[in-house]
């Protein structure tokens, strides 16, 4: 029929078109929201792309990795426990050998001092210092128990018990002063001139400065020992070798000291005058 207008006769079609139309957009929206909710999912899940690792789930205890490289909280708390504890043996004997140093006074300055029973006792107060000194830098080298603490109590130790010795010894008569001058002027000495020089260098324990150490032990045990006759002679002499050793090996650190400083001098200048070439 000629009269229909045109709106009404294609009105079917045009409406399915329309509907047709509706759901492609819809289907097409549906299925970008479900590849979108896909892809948001899969990274989710832990999927690793190309740009590196998936993000870490929130509250897992797991640490988190960077290529690899623990976090800087993980590396503090490594050297931690890397690092030897302060309570260990070596160091134990180390306070140990501190805590003889004012027993031992006592029992040298007990009853005016010259008591032959409280010098054996202080003879053996000084003996177990010695052996503690030979025993804890070894075990502190030997597994690995080196700490802050024993590089500085150590040397205090060792020169506590040797000075109150000697100044014991020196006080009470048995020994001149100039010896327990010559032997604690030594050994300061040596301790300031290693701190002067330690920005060119460690300078190292010498065969002869060890063999100091026992020689000067031994011959102020005799000393703290009520000794007569042929011993008491032969005290006098291991002391005049220690006393030769003293100075003997504290001019070689010297010297050793003197070498270090120009070799570090030299290099540094070496090394400025490489820089600006």
């Amino acid at each position: 029929m000629t009269g229909v207008p045109a709106s009404a006769a294609g009105g079917p079609s045009g409406a399915q078109g329309a509907a047709a139309g509706r759901a492609d957009a819809h289907g097409a929206a549906g299925a970008l929201g479900s590849s979108g909710a896909l892809g948001a999912a899969r990274l989710g899940s832990g999927d690793r792309g190309a740009s590196g690792p998936a993000p870490r789930p929130a509250g897992s205890g797991a640490p988190e990795q960077d290529g690899g490289r623990a976090p800087l909280g993980e590396k503090i708390t490594a050297a931690a426990v890397n690092q030897a504890s302060v309570w260990n043996v070596a160091n134990l004997l180390t306070m140990l050998r501190l805590l003889l140093v004012p027993g031992f006074v006592a029992l040298m300055l007990a009853d005016g001092g010259y008591d032959p029973a409280w010098r054996s006792f202080a003879w053996a107060a000084f003996a177990v210092a010695m052996i503690t000194d030979l025993f804890d830098g070894h075990l502190a080298r030997t597994y690995d128990l080196v700490t802050d603490f024993g590089k500085i109590a150590d040397p205090i130790a060792d020169k506590a018990i040797m000075g109150a010795a000697l100044i014991c010894l020196s006080s009470l008569g048995d020994l001149p002063w100039w010896v327990t001058g010559v032997i604690l002027g030594r050994e300061l000495g040596i301790t300031l001139l290693r701190f002067l020089v330690i920005r060119y260098g460690v300078i190292p324990a010498s065969r002869g400065g060890k063999l100091k150490t026992l020689t000067q032990g031994v011959a102020v045990g005799m000393y703290v020992l009520a000794l007569t006759g042929w011993l008491a002679t032969l005290r006098f002499w291991v002391m005049g070798a220690a006393v030769v050793l003293t100075v003997v090996t504290g001019l070689d650190y010297v010297r050793q000291a003197i070498v270090l400083r120009r070799r570090g001098i030299a290099e540094r200048r070496a090394a400025l005058e490489e820089t600006r070439g």
